[in-house]
């Protein structure tokens, strides 16, 4: 199997090519040798350019398929699914469930045919987080129009594992792993949905294997993980003497304390279907989900190789927990 993966060399596209490889499969990488650039030194080869008009260097060769790991802008998908419409036989996009609009989630259960976001100015470039996921789904509509019936549409929900810089789920096992008193939303029966990179990346494969296309939700299985199992499996991994503080969502508000970022995993009750998404047709098309303890340990052990001083992007800061815990008890106690 031929691939070409444009990225990989990040994350995802990292998952793929690492999978790919013990596969035997012939790798091709096309990115702007920006990120991690000697990853695959001496076993993939590597074509550099932009593919905002570079996309020349790609003239020539020919692919089982491709894996846009990277498309954000539909006029650049749509540039290298054209060019590469009589190259390959299979586009894979990586997309996004937020290609659904909110209210969308506000039941659970959303499926693949539930209507996309839309733009009211479609020339729209700029990535923003009202702009990403109608943007995703214009993607998908130009690489469908320029391959009909070849693309294969992953939409995926929040992925996890090693290698994640955006700490979404890392700051959980790892602030469980510090132990004391944690400050945690909603109850431990709130409902979490997302996927280990190298589930996602395993399934993307078989789906290039069966050469299956169409639009799939991909994420964890609706209803499996609680946040609480997310707490307790790394309380049990880690060994630490972590306890849990569980506070509601109406102190969460008056205190500003924001859902997503400063306490991941969690979206408040606005969303409810948001981490209840659908992914039946994936799991019928071969989706398979390692145990939770396998992430677990393995997101702890990859965070153990980052610099101390690593700076955190999602998760509360240690002084501003003890705050808010230190309120919450003086308020509960009145």
């Amino acid at each position: 199997m031929k691939l070409l993966v444009i990225g990989g060399t990040r994350f995802l596209g990292r998952a793929i090519v690492d999978a790919a490889l013990t596969k035997g499969y012939e790798i091709t990488l096309f990115n702007r040798g920006q990120s991690n650039p000697s990853l695959y030194s001496g076993q993939v080869e590597t074509l550099v350019g932009d593919r905002d008009g570079g996309l020349a260097v790609l003239n020539g060769r020919s692919w089982d398929a491709v894996i846009d790991t990277c498309g954000y802008v539909p006029r650049l998908v749509r540039d290298s699914a054209t060019l590469l419409a009589d190259a390959v036989k299979q586009y894979v996009f990586i997309s996004s469930i937020s290609v659904y609009p909110f209210e969308s989630m506000r039941e659970p259960g959303l499926a693949e045919d539930t209507a996309v976001g839309t733009m009211k100015d479609e020339t729209v470039e700029e990535v923003n987080g009202e702009t990403y996921g109608p943007l995703k789904a214009l993607c998908e509509r130009a690489a469908e129009a320029a391959m009909p019936g070849r693309v294969l549409n992953v939409r995926a929900g929040l992925i996890v594992g090693p290698h994640d810089q955006s700490d979404r789920f890392t700051y959980w096992p790892h602030r469980v792993a510090q132990g004391g008193e944690l400050l945690v939303p909603d109850s431990p029966d709130y409902p979490t949905q997302f996927i280990d990179v190298r589930d996602l990346a395993l399934w993307i494969l078989h789906m290039i294997e069966q050469q299956k296309c169409g639009d799939y939700n991909v994420t964890g299985q609706a209803g499996a993980v609680t946040l609480g199992d997310v707490l307790t499996t790394s309380r049990d991994i880690s060994g630490s003497d972590a306890t849990f503080t569980w506070v509601d969502e109406p102190f969460l508000t008056e205190h500003e304390v924001s859902t997503w970022t400063d306490l991941p995993l969690w979206v408040g009750s606005e969303l409810p279907g948001f981490n209840l998404v659908n992914c039946d047709k994936a799991f019928a098309d071969g989706l398979a989900i390692r145990p939770l303890a396998e992430t677990i340990r393995d997101t702890l052990t990859w965070q153990a190789t980052r610099p101390t001083d690593h700076e955190w992007r999602a998760g509360l800061k240690r002084e501003q927990e003890a705050e808010l815990l230190q309120k919450w008890h003086n308020r509960t106690s009145e």
